[in-house]
């Protein structure tokens, strides 16, 4: 199963950018869901980001504001974030798995194999 190890948290003020970053062990290309989850303090975790197939998938929460990016030469992917705002505060977590016959969208899959995180901190 794929590794995968995240980067790139830190502490910002309200309207600034982040670029997270997901390391995987080996590639993840086009047969792969991508996804960003994240996870604030006493709440559960959600999905934020979804990419499989040069297609993209946004939380509402989050649209217009991050972009989830790869780049398979480098068994990488990325999530850019862009006019943070407090309650994106949180965990940020990059999964991936394949993609399955008629298993529909992205965001219904299950993910299994989890990292340790970046935190990310929005301060207003």
């Amino acid at each position: 199963q794929v590794r995968l190890a995240e980067s790139g948290g830190a502490s910002v003020q309200t309207g600034g950018s982040l670029r997270l970053s997901c390391a995987a062990s080996e590639y993840i290309g086009r047969g792969y869901c991508l996804a960003w989850f994240r996870q604030a303090p006493g709440k559960e975790r959600e999905g934020v980001a979804y990419a499989a197939g040069g297609n993209s998938y946004y939380a509402d929460s989050v649209k217009g504001r991050f972009t989830i990016a790869q780049d398979n030469s480098k068994n990488m992917f990325y999530l850019q974030m862009n006019s943070l705002k407090p309650e994106d505060t949180g965990m940020y977590y990059c999964v991936a798995t394949p993609i399955r016959l008629f298993g529909g969208p992205c965001r219904n899959y299950e993910y299994k194999s989890w990292g340790q995180g970046t935190q990310v901190t929005v301060s207003s």
